[in-house]
């Protein structure tokens, strides 16, 4: 659905193209047929006015009537190839513009839906989280972290979606990472997510050291480590 534009684009610049290869080689044409004619209604009129060929050549040879002419027909005939080139030229710079807009527009489209996407599952993530928080049988079945009382674990989830939010904010551009620090920083004088941070740790540095989340989770880290003391134990 998206790759239909560009072919329709191309198509209506290269039928322009043949239209203007078809005019400049009919303008020439035209200038050259009438150069033609030109040329003979004069070889006809000076040969009437000199009394017959024969006395028109003892005078002077018969092309010298006409080099000016032919010189100036010839000029015109190349004038207006150049100008049709000029133009065809000109209108498959247009074409071209235009086909890189619409790639650009598709490319912006993409993304767009991407981001809709990806808002789409956060919301649904959010959803699921809440009603494990909310129902301690739900959350058993889902269960991040095993042999936690109910209550922490819904700090811990609730910890989970404040990472989900800094993560979709790094995704899409809406945070540098120098202010996803100073959230950081907030983040690390909370002792329930230093608790969250050191049973989740692992799990997100298992993860590819190209991707968001890592990236992020090796920020939290730098900057939780930094926290004075180490995270206290999980209550039991």
């Amino acid at each position: 659905m998206t790759a239909t534009p560009a072919p329709s684009a191309w198509l209506r610049a290269t039928v322009k193209a043949a239209l203007w290869t078809a005019a400049t080689l009919a303008g020439t044409a035209l200038v050259s047929g009438a150069a033609v004619l030109v040329s003979g209604w004069l070889i006809d009129t000076v040969q009437r006015r000199e009394g017959g060929l024969e006395r028109a050549e003892g005078r002077s040879q018969i092309g010298n009537y006409f080099s000016a002419a032919s010189a100036v027909f010839s000029g015109l005939a190349f004038l207006i190839l150049v100008v049709a080139l000029l133009f065809q030229y000109q209108e498959l710079r247009m074409q071209r513009r235009e086909l890189a807009d619409q790639r650009e527009e598709l490319s912006q489209s993409r993304q767009e839906l991407h981001r809709s996407a990806e808002a789409n599952m956060r919301a649904l993530h959010v959803q699921l989280t809440r009603m494990a928080m909310e129902d301690q049988s739900l959350a058993a079945v889902w269960n991040g972290f095993p042999g936690i009382p109910h209550e922490e674990e819904r700090q811990y989830l609730f910890a989970n979606l404040t990472f989900g939010h800094f993560l979709l904010a790094r995704q899409w551009g809406s945070y540098s990472d120098d202010e996803l620090r100073v959230h950081a920083r907030s983040l690390r004088d909370s002792e329930p997510y230093r608790r969250y941070w050191a049973l989740s740790r692992d799990a997100k540095f298992a993860l590819p050291r190209d991707s968001h989340e890592r990236k992020l989770a090796e920020l939290i880290d730098e900057e939780i480590r930094t926290a004075a003391g180490p995270p206290a134990p999980p209550q039991q």
